[in-house]
């Protein structure tokens, strides 16, 4: 978070005050991969470790956290360098990453939103969760919103176990970075994503659910809107997805029997 010089207009009473604002911050995270391969991600300056091992694992680059031999970062210069272990083709798994970018070719015909998503491996998860538990990480969510509360340019997600306890949060200016980063924190403590859900602030299109599916995650709720292509996604990953929840009202899309009223 930054502060900023700002000038105010104030239309009702007619006057033009010169004073301060708080924004959020936006850098370019340099990941250097084996010292050699180099990716940009634009994102709020904080947990590039998370950031970094949770965006590897959604493009298909890092399977899992044993893979890696070293992680270190430089947060004066934007910097996370990872190694991988030696016995990994490294080279082989750069040609056949998901690239998960915004325009992606057509594959086949297929008019699947996002690359791959036809090649989606359904969640395979026995959890529950009850209704009440979902709109109190919602509100565990909005209190631990600093970033947010002073900016109000910041998105927020958040891992729960069944029971509602927090064990991942991240606040960044990309909602796709924010799933990164706790899926990331999740895979550096090797927790069990089948028996956990998701929280989310943002819009959920595809390539969220995405990423919930390569992690395991069986439910993904957000307070924003799902998208036609985050349904077809959900439907297709068995994952149950959530959208539009307020105070009492919980909007149900697909695979509602994990949700308990």
């Amino acid at each position: 978070m930054r502060k900023v010089d700002m000038t105010r207009f104030d239309l009702l009473k007619g006057t033009v005050t010169e004073t301060c604002d708080i924004v959020a911050e936006e850098v370019p995270l340099r990941i250097v991969l084996n010292n050699i391969y180099t990716s940009i991600v634009w994102c709020s300056p904080s947990q590039f470790k998370e950031l970094t091992t949770g965006f590897l694992y959604a493009e298909e680059i890092l399977h899992n956290v044993d893979e890696i031999d070293s992680i270190t970062t430089d947060e004066k210069e934007n910097i996370c360098n990872i190694q991988l272990k030696a016995d990994i083709d490294l080279d082989s798994r750069l040609e056949n990453r998901r690239g998960g970018a915004r325009v992606v070719p057509l594959i086949k015909n297929s008019t699947s939103a996002y690359q791959h998503d036809d090649k989606i491996t359904p969640v395979t998860s026995d959890l529950t969760v009850n209704a009440q538990t979902i709109l109190d990480a919602i509100n565990q969510i909005n209190e631990k919103a600093e970033g947010f509360k002073k900016t109000g340019g910041l998105h927020d997600s958040g891992i729960f176990k069944a029971d509602g306890t927090l064990i991942a949060f991240s606040e960044d200016v990309g909602r796709h970075n924010t799933v990164d980063k706790v899926i990331g924190k999740g895979i550096l403590t090797k927790i069990d994503f089948t028996q956990c859900f998701l929280i989310i602030t943002g819009r959920v299109p595809g390539d969220m659910i995405y990423k919930a599916a390569k992690a395991g995650l069986p439910i993904v709720a957000s307070v924003a809107a799902v998208l036609n292509s985050g349904i077809i996604s959900a439907q297709k990953a068995n994952i149950t997805l959530a959208g539009f929840i307020r105070e009492k009202h919980i909007n149900i899309y697909t695979h509602p029997k994990r949700i308990i009223l």
